[in-house]
């Protein structure tokens, strides 16, 4: 039963936890509870073993009393040293507060690894919708053609629920970059130790306080799978999306043949399968992080096995698929195109410019948008009677129509009507903050990347800390065996 167990420890804990057992062994030593000797023996073990065992790491298995690493280590650190010595390591600590900082330090990882390869997503999409800020595209409400965009404008929409995706892993990150350290089994230890030291050595912004908290609390955990399945559930609604507007039906998203897969029959058939890829891969996502969050619903508030390691390699793998989603949809939308004929007769065919001549109604004849919206409707639905358009639809039909719900001629000239029923004109006066139009569109824009600068800076300052706490631990260990050797 624990074989698949140690499997996931050595794949995601291994170095973490040699990591940890230095950091213990030099605050041990800082505190006093170490002579110079005992810790300068106990670190060149560790040394040792780390370089022995990462050499026949695939070898390293269960065995009758090494039921994980920590067991591992902690039998070989006495075969070297002698219990009287090795025994010495566990000073105040225990596999409780060991295990919740490697599955901290671990999520930790995961969450800026992933969150730099959104930022690498945002990054990719923002070049694309600025390279077709304005290319029209149909957009759809209720899944019928709605009112006319942009291919950038649909686009900075998927940018901002990315960039929000990154600022609520950043908040789970804050959960997780916390030391447990210290909690020992759950009420911590009558010996001196030195919780912020611990913390500061692994890189830890601060100590997880409530030492009962590290050790029965798994909201820093769920929190990460709720931001995570969050993630999930926006990008695999957006690549719906792309299912529906690359269907033959629709036909207004040209996926290249590189990411075509052809039928091994039908001669004819473009499969677009990265699309199919995408939405099984975000779906399997999501039942990962659900399956998290179901191991720890209904769980006692106290240590349960239910919130370790079972449930971590659940929701690692949550971590793997999101890597491949990020990834594959960057390369996506990188090549995916606008079949701008196919959008143009659509636009023509479903007359979704029709709300702006509407308006254009309501601000040049100075009528009610009440009045606007009935002549409009009634000329919809003739023109989906008579196979017209706005730009074939006689103007004397127009003109009857106004005239009819005005008692008055329209003062309208015939090539106004037709210029503001043209897609152009739709998105040029929809001006405001977050409209299609270009001067909002290129705000946005900046605005994004402005936003992915803050969140590059930010990911990259947390990466300069556990570095430094990495140099700062290497810098101690080599002390602590200097001072032995003197």
């Amino acid at each position: 039963m624990l074989g698949p167990l140690f499997e996931n420890m050595k794949r995601h804990h291994w170095r973490h936890l040699m990591r940890v057992n230095d950091a213990h062994a030099v605050m041990l030593a800082e505190q006093g509870l170490l002579t110079a000797d005992e810790a300068a023996a106990i670190l060149n073990a560790l040394e040792a073993i780390e370089t022995d065992v990462a050499s026949r790491l695939d070898e390293v298995g269960v065995g009758s009393a090494e039921e994980d690493l920590f067991c591992v280590i902690e039998d070989d650190l006495r075969r070297r040293l002698g219990i009287a010595v090795a025994g010495r390591l566990h000073t105040g600590r225990s596999r409780n507060d060991i295990d919740h900082t490697l599955f901290n330090l671990a999520l930790r990882d995961k969450v800026l690894a992933l969150s730099e390869a959104l930022v690498h997503l945002i990054d990719g999409v923002i070049a694309v919708a600025t390279r077709h800020r304005d290319t029209l595209v149909v957009a759809y409400t209720h899944g019928q053609p709605a009112q006319p965009t942009t291919w950038g404008h649909y686009l900075a929409a998927l940018i901002e629920v990315l960039l929000r995706d990154v600022d609520r892993l950043s908040q789970a990150l804050r959960m997780v970059d916390q030391s447990a350290m210290g909690a020992a089994a759950i009420t911590t230890t009558g010996f001196p130790i030195d919780r912020p030291r611990m913390a500061e050595l692994l890189g830890f912004t601060k100590v997880q306080e409530n030492t009962y908290g590290c050790i029965a609390a798994a909201d820093g955990t769920t929190g990460v799978y709720a931001a995570l399945k969050v993630m999930f559930l926006n990008i695999g609604r957006f690549v719906q999306d792309l299912n529906q507007w690359a269907g033959f039906e629709v036909g207004q998203l040209h996926v290249p043949d590189t990411f075509v897969q052809r039928s091994s029959i039908m001669p004819q058939k473009r499969n677009p399968v990265p699309i199919e890829h995408l939405r099984v891969m975000c779906s399997l996502g999501v039942s990962c992080c659900d399956g998290v969050m179901l191991a720890v619903h209904n769980t006692p508030f106290t240590d349960v096995n239910d919130t370790e390691h079972e449930a971590q390699e659940t929701g690692y793998r949550a971590f793997d698929t999101a890597g491949r989603v990020v990834a594959l949809l960057n390369g996506f939308l990188e090549v995916a195109t606008i079949n701008t004929a196919v959008v143009r007769r659509h636009i023509d065919q479903s007359y979704i410019t029709i709300t702006e001549v509407a308006d254009s109604l309501v601000r040049a004849e100075g009528i009610s948008f009440g009045q606007a919206h009935s002549i409009c409707s009634w000329l919809a639905r003739h023109m989906g009677e008579q196979g017209e358009t706005l730009a074939t639809v006689p103007y004397a039909v127009f003109a009857a129509a106004f005239a009819a719900a005005v008692d008055r001629p329209p003062g309208l000239a015939e090539a106004e009507f037709r210029r503001i029923g043209t897609p152009e004109h739709f998105i040029a006066v929809r001006t405001h903050c977050g409209g299609p139009a270009p001067a909002p569109m290129d705000r946005s824009l900046a605005g994004y990347r402005d936003q992915v600068e803050i969140d590059r800076a930010r990911l990259a300052d947390h990466h300069r800390r556990i570095e430094a706490a990495a140099v700062k631990l290497a810098d101690r260990v080599a002390h602590w065996q200097r001072t032995a050797r003197k």
